[in-house]
């Protein structure tokens, strides 16, 4: 039987990721597990949409710097809706790279035992994205993957 000690949700902010959180954290409460937050930005949409743009490198970089901070915070604030979330560990992580693929190297790196990712993410367009971040985490995962709705 399966009792995680670690516990990877990712997160695009939107209802179904939190939906995903709520169940990892309760997941994580109930076998004492730790519970890695994490949030990817994508790189390919800040590196195209800063290259267009006539921005000196320091200014580019202070861009992606607010982007992470303003990620950091969102994951600090999101925890805060959920009132167990003070009764597990909860460590937060932003990375900056191709979503799907974040996903599974934060999972290799931490000795991640499940992944709970929502099936899909933000409305319109978006959301396919997400579709196919869950679909490759689940392709690609070394451990058991989760999906909720």
């Amino acid at each position: 039987m399966l009792k995680p000690t670690k516990i990877l949700v990712p997160t695009d902010f939107s209802e179904s990721s939190d939906r995903a959180l709520a169940q990892g954290l309760d997941i994580a409460e109930q076998y004492k597990a730790k519970l890695f937050f994490l949030h990817v930005l994508h790189e390919d949409i800040y590196r195209s949409g800063l290259e267009f743009t006539f921005l000196d490198e320091t200014v580019r970089h202070q861009i992606k710097e607010r982007a992470a901070q303003w990620a950091r915070q969102s994951l600090v604030e999101r925890l805060g809706n959920f009132q167990h979330s003070k009764d597990v560990e909860v460590v937060t992580r932003v990375r900056w790279g191709v979503p799907y693929d974040e996903i599974l190297k934060e999972g290799t790196e931490q000795g991640i035992d499940l992944i709970v990712i929502a099936s899909l993410g933000r409305s319109g367009i978006a959301k396919y994205f997400m579709g196919s971040v869950a679909r490759n985490v689940l392709k690609g995962s070394k451990c058991p993957v989760l999906l909720t709705k």
